[in-house]
C-alpha cells in the first residue's frame, strides 16, 4: 500500500488537465450536438438526431462550426478535470483505512469531488452553452424569419442580443466568451456566471457518486493477481468508458434541466424558467418524460471516451513523469 500513499497532488492536477484537453478535443462536436438537441422544443425540432445535427451544422456554419465554444471549454476544462480527478484521489486517501474503502466512503469521496468541481464547471458550461446554441437559434430564425422580433433575451445585454439579431437573410454574428463574461459581470455580477448552479450540483454530485466507485470496482477486476496491482492501460480505458457511460445516462435528466436554465437566449415561443423546480414541471407538462432523455446518447458518447482517456493518462502517469516523481 506504500504506493497508494505516495500521491502527488501536482502530478494529479497535471494528469487531469491533460486528460481534459485531449478528451474535449476528440469529442467536442458530439457535445455541441447534445446541447442543441437538449435545447430544441417539441414542435420546433430542427434536428432529428445527432448525425442530422452535425451534418446541418457543417452545411450552415462550416467544419469549425462544430467547435463553437471549444476555446472556452479547452481553457477551463484543465482546472475543471484536474480538480475533479485530483479531489477524488485526495478524498479517497483521506477516507481510507489501511488502504481499504467501503462503497459508502467511495461514494462520499465522489460526492466531495463533484462539489469541488462546480466552482469551475458552472461558469464554463454557462459560456459554452451560449456559444454552442447560437447556430441553432440562427437556423431557427432562417426557418421562421417572421418571429425574429419575438425572440426573448430574459434581461440579458445588448452584446448577447447582437449575436442573434439578424436581417431577413440571417447571418451568425460572432460573439466571444470574453464579451459574454464582461456583460454578465456588468449586468448581473459574479452570480450571473453561476446561473444554474443548483442544477449543476444536481448533475455533477450524483455523477461523481456513481462514476468513481463504479470505475474503481471495474478497474480492480483487471488486476492480474492480488500480489500484482498493475492493470493494462486498455482495461483502464474500457473501465473509464463504461463507468462514464452509465453515470452520464443516469444523470441525463439533470443535464437537460441545467442546459435549459443556462441558456440565456431563447428562440421563438420557447419557455423561460424560474429555477430548477419550475423547469422540471414545465418540461414534464409540455414535452413529456421523454424530454429528460434528450441528448442522452450524445452525452454518453461524450463522457465515455472523455473519462476513458482521463484514466489512461493517469495510468501512464504523465504528470508524475514531468515532475520526476514516478515510483
Amino acid at each position: 500500500m506504500a504506493q497508494q500513499q505516495q500521491i502527488s497532488l501536482p502530478a494529479k492536477l497535471i494528469n487531469g488537465g491533460i486528460a481534459g484537453m485531449v478528451g474535449v478535443t476528440c469529442v467536442f462536436p458530439i457535445d455541441l450536438a447534445k446541447t442543441r438537441l437538449q435545447n430544441q422544443r417539441s414542435g420546433q425540432q430542427l434536428y432529428k438526431n445527432m448525425m442530422d445535427c452535425l451534418i446541418k451544422t457543417v452545411k450552415s456554419e462550416g467544419y469549425f462550426g462544430m467547435y463553437r465554444g471549444a476555446a472556452v471549454n479547452l481553457t477551463l476544462v484543465t482546472p475543471e478535470k484536474a480538480i475533479k480527478l485530483a479531489a477524488n484521489d485526495f478524498f479517497r486517501q483521506q477516507l481510507s483505512k489501511d488502504g481499504r474503502l467501503t462503497v459508502f466512503k467511495e461514494m462520499l469521496a465522489g460526492c466531495c469531488a463533484g462539489m469541488c468541481q462546480v466552482i469551475i464547471t458552472t461558469p464554463m458550461e454557462m459560456l459554452k452553452i451560449q456559444l454552442q446554441d447560437a447556430g441553432r437559434l440562427a437556423a431557427q430564425q432562417r426557418g421562421v424569419p417572421s418571429v425574429v422580433s419575438a425572440l426573448k433575451m430574459g434581461g440579458t445585454s445588448a452584446v448577447l442580443s447582437r449575436s442573434y439579431n439578424t436581417s431577413p437573410a440571417p447571418q451568425i454574428m460572432r460573439v466571444s466568451a470574453t464579451q459574454i463574461t464582461r456583460e454578465l459581470l456588468r449586468t448581473k455580477g459574479v452570480k450571473g456566471l453561476y446561473r444554474g448552479l443548483g442544477a449543476t450540483l444536481m448533475r455533477d454530485i450524483p455523477f461523481s457518486v456513481v462514476y468513481f466507485p463504479l470505475f474503481a470496482h471495474l478497474h480492480h477486476l483487471g488486476r492480474h493477481s492480488p500480489e500484482d496491482p498493475a492493470v493494462p492501460f486498455y482495461w483502464s480505458f474500457m473501465s473509464g468508458c463504461l463507468a462514464g457511460c452509465i453515470a452520464a445516462v443516469t444523470v441525463s435528466p439533470f443535464d437537460v434541466v441545467k442546459t435549459r436554465l443556462q441558456s440565456l437566449k431563447k428562440g421563438a415561443n420557447e419557455e423561460t424558467y424560474n429555477g430548477v423546480v419550475d423547469c422540471f414541471r414545465k418540461i414534464l407538462r409540455k414535452e413529456g418524460p421523454g424530454a429528460f432523455l434528450k441528448g442522452a446518447i450524445c452525452r454518453a458518447l461524450v463522457i465515455a471516451p472523455l473519462f476513458g482517456i482521463a484514466q489512461v493518462v493517469y495510468v501512464v502517469g504523465v504528470g508524475e513523469y514531468l515532475l520526476g516523481c514516478t515510483p
